[in-house]
This record gives structure tokens, C-alpha cells and sequence, in this order.
């Protein structure tokens, strides 16, 4: 019997999502990425998503062995990032939830623009971003060209998705394109604690920072301030507002119900 290629738990509000191809780095094939986003579906009622990988590596991006052509046959890219990829960045960016990239090994071509395409990234410091799609002659595709330059400025996206030279997780982190680089002996600490401080939290308000951060390049200033009123009337008539402030004045933890 085969292996599932995706790994699903879900305890305490917080689904752990695992690629799990370990001897291929994780790369996706086409029934991966069904897989993934039944899983995605099933994470639906949990209040945070942690996507990692299984083995050494996070995702090494697209499988190649998965395409029924032989080497030096032509073959139409458009359709498997139009049926494939598109789809997961889009989903990935319209879950409510947070969603934290735990980078425990290589992260390279698509498998790097999963990771950045999530809310938070924690890395390992052994962890290597690479943009391997120049080498091939082609463009970072999975949401790559638009993430990196958003992330790093223009000057480094460029370099980034010309060169394919592969920057340690410390740099990384020190350029703003992850959250943060940890000692690969306290990753899984780092990312439980953020997880578990996360599923803590309203889960309206953060699903409302999600959409309003993420969709913001498209309106003007004054957009921007209608959209924060109309944002926080919303949510200041919420039964976790009222819990929230009624918590702080009894100097108690809070209980909320996404409500």
C-alpha cells in the first residue's frame, strides 16, 4: 500500500500539515497536490496551520519524474501551474488562519514560494532558500516573482531569481523574506510556541489582519483608512472584542470563540 503523500493532525486548534515524500525532498506530483488541498479543506475548523515537511528537506518544488514525457519533449508548464500551483497559493492565501511555514531542510523553486507564500516562516538555521528557476530558463512561478520583490525590495529580488545562488536561512531572516531562523534543535519548540500563542488569540481579528495586510497594495491611503473603520466596527461587535476587554479589567486569561 502507498504511503499518503500528505500528513494530517489536527489537537488544540492546530492542524499540522506534513509533506510527506521524504525521498523525493518532498517535491510534488500531481496527486500530492490533490492530497494537499483535501487536507488544506479538513484543517478548515482548526484556528491555526502549520505546513512542514517530512525527512531532511521542506519541498524541493515540482517533480519532474511526475511528467509522462521524455527528456527533450516539449510540455506545457502553463497547464500544470494553472491546475497545480496556482490553485495552492490561492488557497494558502485566502484560509483565515495563519498559516506557519516550519522550514526544517531545503526549500527550493516552488517549494521556496510555498514557504513565502505563508503567513509566518520559522527556518532552521541548516534550512537554504533557492530559487532554482533560471537555470531552466524560466520565471519563479508559485506567486515567486510577486512575493520576493514585496519581501526583499526589487534589488535583491532580482538577484534572488537570476542568480539561484542558495541563502542560508540566517540570511534569510536578516533580509525580511522569513520570520525568523532558529537553532535546528529548537525549531519545533519555536513553532508549537508561535502555533499554540496564535490559537489563542481571536481568530477573527487575525483572520481580518490576514486579508487586510495581504490585499492592501490595492487601495489608496484613503482606502485604506475607510476599510480600517469599516474593519474595526466589525469587530468591536464581537462577542471576543467584549471578552477581550472584560478579560483585561478581571486581570484573567481570556476565552475566545471566534464569535
Amino acid at each position: 500500500m502507498t504511503d499518503p503523500t500528505i500528513l494530517l493532525t489536527i489537537d488544540h486548534h492546530i492542524a499540522r500539515i506534513t509533506l510527506n515524500r521524504p525521498d523525493r525532498l518532498n517535491s510534488f506530483t500531481k496527486a500530492m497536490h490533490a492530497e494537499l488541498a483535501a487536507a488544506l479543506d479538513a484543517a478548515a475548523g482548526a484556528r491555526v496551520i502549520i505546513l512542514t515537511g517530512a525527512g531532511r528537506g521542506f519541498c524541493a518544488g515540482q517533480d519532474l519524474n511526475d511528467r509522462a514525457v521524455a527528456p527533450g519533449e516539449p510540455v506545457d508548464l502553463g497547464e500544470t501551474v494553472d491546475a497545480s500551483w496556482n490553485p495552492l497559493i490561492r488557497h494558502l492565501a485566502t484560509l483565515p488562519q495563519p498559516v506557519i511555514a516550519r522550514v526544517n531542510g531545503v526549500a527550493a523553486g516552488a517549494g521556496a514560494n510555498i514557504a513565502l507564500a505563508c503567513d509566518l516562516v520559522i527556518a532552521a538555521k541548516s534550512a537554504k532558500f533557492i530559487q532554482s528557476f533560471a537555470a531552466l530558463g524560466l520565471i519563479p512561478d508559485s506567486g515567486g516573482s510577486w512575493h520576493l520583490p514585496r519581501l526583499v525590495g526589487q534589488a535583491r529580488a532580482r538577484g534572488r531569481a537570476r542568480t539561484g545562488e542558495p541563502r542560508p536561512a540566517v540570511t534569510a531572516a536578516a533580509w525580511g523574506l522569513i520570520w525568523k531562523c532558529v537553532d535546528d534543535d529548537v525549531l519545533d519548540a519555536e513553532v508549537d510556541a508561535l502555533a499554540a500563542k496564535l490559537a489563542s488569540l481571536p481568530p477573527l481579528g487575525l483572520a481580518a489582519i490576514k486579508s487586510i495586510i495581504r490585499t492592501n497594495g490595492s487601495r489608496t491611503l484613503d482606502e485604506e483608512l475607510d476599510l480600517q473603520r469599516d474593519e474595526m466596527r466589525r469587530l468591536g461587535f464581537t462577542r471576543d472584542y467584549r471578552e477581550g476587554v472584560a478579560a483585561f479589567l478581571e486581570k484573567r486569561l481570556a476565552t475566545f470563540e471566534g464569535r
